[in-house]
């Protein structure tokens, strides 16, 4: 697998996870955040008006692959979340699909670069095996709700609609949740996505009590395992880019597990109050 088809397999299943977690939600939730999905250009779109994290769920990507990333794309987009009242939100393209031009797209429509992420990915097969003393494994149904909220009290951010949504996306199959026990306690959570021959990790967190003990490479191994299982090929996931080189426990446990860091990607936001008219 070259590292151009590796790079459009990791935008991909990001971007189907993004929307099917929007568009499969509960319409509770669907009303309390007001939500909207959107497809244009081979990407996708989630918009949610009232946004429980400040603007962290509105984002636009999957861009570049199928069609190429142009000024008239980048207006679609805008106008899609300024139609639909949304607080901002973080276009995030791959590098090497941004055009040329982009300086001057960016400028024309006041976007900001933000926050960059590292995209790691790599071939199921190739994660290493990794262990805690807890028990790490998949949740049980009757466990679902004390995961998903205990998810989004581990991210800062406790919500109940939030957590709603979690629970509806794995009682439906769409998201696997996973988990470590210490005795009776859950003290670590993560979540896995299935798409086709690709799998993307997200939503990992653990209780700062039992931090650096393995939680978290057990919980990638366990995934892992499971994604082959299901006969998925390619697994992705993303993870903030330090200011400062091997700063980030994060970055340095996925690349020694055995997922390639395959580029930066910088988030590039638009805010109503700050468009260029």
């Amino acid at each position: 697998m070259s590292r151009a088809d590796l790079t459009k397999i990791a935008e991909l299943v990001e971007a189907e996870f993004m929307h099917r977690w929007g568009a499969n939600a509960p319409e509770s939730v669907l009303e309390a955040f007001g939500v909207t999905t959107g497809r244009i250009g081979g990407g996708v779109m989630l918009s949610l008006r009232n946004d429980p994290m400040g603007g962290f769920f509105n984002k636009a990507l999957g861009f570049g692959i199928t069609e190429p990333v142009t000024e008239k794309l980048i207006t679609e987009i805008v106008d899609f979340y300024r139609e639909h009242g949304s607080p901002l939100v973080h276009i995030q393209i791959a590098p090497e699909f941004l055009p040329g031009d982009w300086a001057e797209i960016a400028a024309a429509h006041g976007l900001t670069p933000g926050a960059t992420l590292v995209q790691c990915a790599g071939a199921v097969g190739d994660v290493k095996p990794a262990s805690t003393g807890l028990r790490v494994g998949p949740v049980g149904d009757q466990e679902i709700d004390e995961w998903a909220a205990l998810t989004w009290e581990l991210f800062g951010a406790p919500n109940e609609h939030l957590a709603a949504s979690m629970s509806a996306a794995a009682r439906s199959g769409m998201c696997h949740a996973f988990a470590a026990w210490d005795g009776d306690q859950m003290v670590g959570v993560a979540n896995l996505f299935l798409d086709g021959e690709s799998a993307h990790l997200n939503c990992a967190a653990t209780r700062e009590s039992h931090r650096r003990r393995g939680v978290q490479s057990a919980l990638i191994a366990a995934r892992a395992e499971a994604a082959a299982a299901a006969g998925c090929r390619w697994l992705v996931v993303e993870v903030d880019k330090p200011e400062v080189e091997g700063a980030n426990p994060s970055l340095n446990k996925v690349a020694r597990l055995g997922l390639t860091p395959l580029y930066d990607r910088t988030e590039w936001t638009w805010r109503p109050e700050t468009a260029k008219a």
